[in-house]
């Protein structure tokens, strides 16, 4: 049975990241077995900017009533409170490698938890108390979370961010399926990722077909 590996380039300070992100893990759901996701970095805010002003974050963030009007959107909500602006992209990517050491599962936990923080809750998941604190709430282990302050991830995360401008990645989400040099970028429409996947699996079982075939 073919399978289907996707790499996935995502920031998560990018509000369209947050919907492809729902959307693909509908479609690892529903091809379960058959289609494989890999998250890799990618910065958006690679340097922190001290200083920036929270007021005019906030007016920003009522652009992401946008992407929550979309169908199979993640939740949204305007900026309230006065934690952030967040510094920079580095630090979420650097606790989701932690939590991908763990396990996928941890992976998977972190990468939603931090994702609903940011866009749903307004929580500056730049901060390392915020960060810490969303880690012990999933109950992973405490020892695994100094490995975000490890030279060795923040190596790992430049450099996919450094691979995928070097293949032509100018903004996020993006996604290639491996084997190919096609690059999908933009938070698609769901049913746009299906028709994409069912292609694809198509061609994958009729190339496996044919070499059973000639082996016979």
């Amino acid at each position: 049975m073919s399978v289907l590996h996707f790499t996935v380039w995502s920031d998560y300070l990018c509000p369209w990241c947050y919907n492809a992100s729902v959307r693909l893990r509908r479609i690892e759901q529903e091809y379960a077995g058959r289609v494989a996701l890999t998250w890799r970095s990618y910065l958006l805010r690679p340097s922190p900017r001290p200083g920036r002003d929270l007021e005019r974050f906030r007016a920003y963030t009522g652009s992401w009533l946008r992407p929550a009007a979309e169908e199979d959107a993640g939740t949204f909500r305007v900026w309230e409170g006065d934690a952030g602006p967040p510094s920079h992209s580095v630090p979420p990517h650097l606790v989701a490698k932690a939590a991908a050491a763990v396990s996928d599962e941890a992976f998977r936990a972190v990468h939603d938890r931090l994702l609903r923080a940011y866009f749903a809750e307004s929580l500056d998941i730049s901060d390392a108390a915020t960060l810490l604190a969303l880690w012990r709430e999933l109950g992973l282990p405490e020892d695994a979370y100094a490995r975000a302050g490890s030279p060795e991830l923040l190596r790992a995360v430049l450099s996919e961010h450094d691979e995928a401008t070097e293949i032509g990645v100018t903004g996020v989400p993006t996604v290639c399926l491996r084997g190919t040099d096609a690059l999908v970028m933009g938070a698609q429409p769901l049913a746009v990722y299906r028709r994409w996947v069912d292609r694809m699996l198509a061609r994958a079982d009729e190339a496996a077909a044919g070499r059973s075939g000639a082996g016979a």
